[in-house]
């Protein structure tokens, strides 16, 4: 069962343009099987394959300099000096297309391309599958059953037990990213870390808080943030910056990208008890702001998703710029509408004098309605939209 990509009409664009292309993503997003599936003429090689990395470092340039091969270099985090002999190889001859590479870590990755390669990558991201991307193969999918299980691509693809793949995800992830990144003497205590954020999933992030909650100093909280961050498990969006009052909320949200890693971490066992538990309501919504993000990113658009809250704790769920537009989303888990849940759309659009904000409140019900300048919407007709 393959998925239909959204990126994929972005990603051949890129490839007819730049002469390396560069896709990354959290691991098991199914970077591999896209870049194989939309480039079978190229030549496909590992850097997680030993023998592979191992002729590569003993001479790149051998290795890489027929002017007649295409490649697909999969996780080359791996040989960090790769890029810089890229970029001879590059500047010789300069074929669009002529190398398509993919890796798992957004930091390292970023910061030897903007060194060797500015100018000739295009760097796009793969998040796991969107909801209209998983509609290609499941056309009719429950809302719990999207937010418990999540959108990574080959438990759905293989039918593997969910519980037993995210123990393995998270143990993998540990090992070869985690590590390589920075060393943790004590991965039981950093998978603690993890969990107390899963906690904190769609609320303000308070460092100070998170580090008391883990017993690890502030800065230590900090680095491990942004390694998650970096690994594409975690996310954060920051308030929106126009000063509506003087009196804003300055500090970011954390989210999880992944609703069906959320629901492991916080223990969640079926789809009857993410129908009953606390945290539904955060889960719901970062599930469609993490869509918003996805569906920013298959465009190969950065995000450009805020939220909006002052001092009193008025706030507004989701803001979105683009197209010349601003738009506003208050999100609610629940199937029934109550007339209080405008009431925040009201007022700030109040605030902001701006009668070209768009706003608008989203559900987990069906349907499409207007009251008072602002468009009720279900999350089927939401996601379809984007």
């Amino acid at each position: 069962m393959l998925y239909t990509r959204s990126i994929e009409p972005v990603l051949k664009d890129a490839a007819n343009s730049f002469p390396a292309v560069f896709l990354t993503g959290p691991r098991q997003s199914g970077k591999t099987t896209l870049l194989k599936t939309l480039f079978p003429e190229h030549r496909y090689i590992s850097l997680e394959t030993p023998s592979i990395l191992e002729q590569l470092q003993e001479d790149p340039i051998n290795f890489l300099q027929s002017p007649t091969t295409q490649w697909v270099i999969d996780e080359a985090q791996n040989f960090p000096k790769l890029f810089s002999y890229l970029q001879g190889i590059i500047d010789a001859q300069p074929q669009p297309g002529r190398f398509i590479l993919s890796g798992s870590q957004n930091f390292l990755i970023h910061e030897k391309i903007s060194q060797t390669l500015a100018g000739r990558t295009a760097i796009l991201q793969l998040m796991p599958l969107s909801y209209q991307e998983l509609v290609t193969q499941h056309p009719h999918p429950d809302l719990n059953n999207l937010l418990f299980y999540g959108g990574y691509p080959r438990p759905r693809h293989e039918n593997i037990r969910y519980d037993l793949w995210f123990n393995s995800y998270i143990q993998t992830y540990l090992e070869r990213d985690i590590r390589s990144l920075v060393h943790i003497k004590d991965l039981l205590l950093f998978q603690r870390f993890l969990k107390v954020c899963a906690h904190r999933h769609g609320q303000l992030l308070n460092l100070s808080a998170l580090a008391i909650d883990c017993s690890i100093s502030q800065t230590t909280a900090r680095d491990w943030l942004s390694h998650l961050e970096t690994s594409y498990i975690t996310f954060r969006i920051a308030p929106y910056f126009k000063n509506y009052t003087k009196r804003l909320v300055k500090t970011p949200k954390l989210y999880f990208y992944d609703s069906g890693l959320i629901c492991h971490l916080l223990g969640i066992e079926s789809l009857e008890h993410l129908q009953s538990h606390a945290s539904r309501g955060a889960i719901f919504e970062g599930f469609l702001i993490s869509e918003m993000i996805k569906a920013q990113l298959n465009k190969g658009k950065s995000p450009t998703i805020y939220f909006w809250r002052d001092h009193k704790g008025l706030e507004i769920d989701a803001v979105n710029e683009s197209g010349g537009q601003t738009r506003f989303y208050e999100i609610k888990s629940s199937q029934t509408f109550h007339r209080e849940y405008l009431h925040s759309l009201m007022k700030v659009s109040k605030l902001a004098e701006d009668h070209q904000i768009q706003k608008n409140l989203i559900m987990a019900n069906e349907g499409t309605s207007t009251l008072h300048d602002i468009t009720v919407m279900g999350w089927k007709e939401f996601l379809r939209g984007l």
